[in-house]
């Protein structure tokens, strides 16, 4: 799509590119608009009720900074989800990303201003699965889960996590020039645990998340006042607190 969020004009050189037609596109409707309704045959196989309305919907993030009470450029929304995000909402068409075409805001004609980690809090998952055993067995039996355990053991861990620094790249994809390195820890020495790596890797997704907030504000020329943190990650009190220490500032979570 283009800044007028309708399809590329058909001799528009990206259709040759990509081997496409215009004709071969769905139709574009904004968030919140109907669609049709759920058919006979589709109530048959999915149980929903004939005739149920079908609304046109936005992305999951772009979804997930409306449920933030995001709508604003001053206002930035984290989301600590399998793909770690940062943005913020503007009627305003910027590539916060050089060629990344701005994604469609949850509201029409408005437009979601995103920098992404692609393997984000992914990887406490990939942690918990590879290091963390002993805590997912005994979180089991207390009956809690096992981020919570995580959390109580990085709260005695300094920041910094005396020298041990985690770079997010665990995936391939679109990133600020660079830095398309592949995913490290570095700084091991004997003093560090399993707590230490766990707090790195906290640490690691909130300064590049902190980069795509200084990059937001760099390229939209607003400055930007005011922190949502949603999405799994954000229940740990520990990624809440030292999210709000990198980016000096306030961090919410929109939900109790």
């Amino acid at each position: 799509m283009n800044k007028a969020q309708a399809w590329l004009k058909a001799k528009d050189l990206k259709w040759r590119l990509f081997s496409c037609r215009p004709d071969q596109m769905p139709k574009i409707v904004p968030p919140g608009q109907p669609l049709g309704s759920i058919s006979t045959k589709a109530a048959k196989a999915t149980g929903i009720l004939e005739g149920t309305p079908m609304i046109a919907a936005a992305s999951d993030k772009a979804c997930e900074a409306l449920g933030s009470a995001g709508l604003a450029a001053e206002t930035a929304c984290l989301s600590f989800g399998t793909t770690a995000t940062i943005n913020t909402t503007s009627s305003n068409y910027v590539e916060i990303l050089k060629h990344m075409p701005a994604y469609t805001a949850a509201a029409p004609n408005y437009y979601n201003h995103e920098y992404m980690i692609y393997r984000g809090f992914w990887m406490v998952s990939w942690f918990k699965e590879q290091f963390a055993h002993y805590e997912e067995q005994l979180a089991k039996t207390q009956g809690i889960d096992t981020e919570k355990l995580l959390d109580q053991a990085v709260k005695d861990i300094p920041a910094g996590c005396m020298g041990l620094m985690m770079q997010p790249y665990w995936s391939p994809g679109v990133r600020h020039p660079g830095l398309e390195g592949k995913g490290a820890l570095i700084g091991f020495g004997d003093v560090h645990t399993r707590a230490h790596v766990y707090r790195a890797i906290l640490e690691g997704l909130a300064y590049e998340l902190k980069l795509g907030f200084d990059t937001i504000e760099k390229r939209t020329g607003k400055p930007i006042k005011h922190l949502r943190v949603s999405g799994g990650g954000s229940q740990s009190d520990s990624a809440m607190q030292l999210t709000a220490d990198i980016f000096d500032m306030p961090a919410y979570r929109p939900h109790l």
